[in-house]
């Protein structure tokens, strides 16, 4: 792949991890985000690489349309956009929170994504026809996210925004994608929050590469790729229920549920019909 990718909200966990997995794969990159510093020293952090920085806050159309003229601006036709701009973290109730707040969320998270897209869909038509644009999304895409409420709500809306425009994209020779990552993230130091069953920036920037690149199998005509962590083929049951005879092949990562979730369902099955002698996950 000789040329580049963009990645949007470069400087952020997400984004780093993106950028790193591009560096591995030997694609050149151009990091935009809002902060100079922040960019300066990523680009420090890989200074054999080819990197371009841009400096950009995108908030409405005007700043999609000023980023996709800056992009225009450096001659470089690009093979696919990434876009990791995750937004603040939408913390509580959606009961317990004004109607204003989750509007601020959605501006927040919603809109951003919306504004680049409309603009550098075009954009990325014009100099790589077939290219590709990846969103990533977080934990309650899918299902709510227990204490982030409006979080989950700005998340699902980002999913239904992805198909729209999975749709839409095709007049342009563009595939979109949306990467559901349901779970926070490892980072790259010490941390106590940090989960052994959380994926690394580093894995989340890999698999959005294999999107770009077209060598996720059946996933690459999915506008909607969840990532999940491949699960054991056989799990012990919880006490109490009986184990099944019947072999199973190892379960499809785009498909299978968390086995924390699996697990949790099993025992409150078993707690709720004691009697039974069996009990499917």
């Amino acid at each position: 792949m000789k040329s580049p990718i963009v990645v949007l909200g470069a400087t952020g966990l997400i984004g780093r991890g993106i950028i790193a997995a591009s560096i591995a794969e030997g694609i050149p990159v151009i990091a935009v985000a809002r902060d100079l510093r922040k960019l300066k020293a990523l680009r420090g952090q890989h200074p054999t690489a080819d990197i371009e920085i841009v400096v950009q806050s995108i908030r409405d159309d005007s700043d999609g349309a000023e980023l996709a003229t800056s992009l225009r601006n450096l001659g470089r036709p690009l093979a696919g956009v990434i876009a990791a701009m995750c937004g603040t973290p939408g913390r509580g109730r959606l009961l317990d929170q004004p109607v204003a707040s989750l509007r601020e969320m959605l501006d927040g998270v919603l809109m951003p994504h919306l504004s680049a897209a409309r603009h550098l869909l075009a954009l990325l038509a014009e100099g790589y026809r077939g290219g590709h644009y990846i969103l990533v999304g977080g934990p309650g895409s899918e299902s709510p996210w227990a204490g982030y409420g409006p979080r989950s709500v700005a998340a699902a809306a980002l999913s239904m925004v992805a198909r729209v425009l999975h749709d839409e994209a095709r007049a342009f020779g563009v595939r979109v994608q949306l990467l559901i990552v349901d779970t926070p993230a490892n980072g790259e130091g010490e941390d106590v929050h940090l989960c052994a069953r959380w994926p690394s920036a580093l894995e989340i920037g890999a698999r959005a590469i294999g999107l770009i690149r077209r060598n996720e199998g059946k996933s690459i005509t999915r506008p909607v790729v969840p990532f999940r962590t491949l699960l054991p083929a056989r799990q012990e049951p919880p006490f109490g229920v009986k184990a099944s005879t019947d072999p199973s092949p190892p379960p499809d990562p785009d498909t299978a549920q968390d086995s924390s979730i699996v697990d949790a369902r099993r025992l409150l099955l078993s707690l709720t019909f004691p009697n039974r002698n069996e009990v499917s996950p």
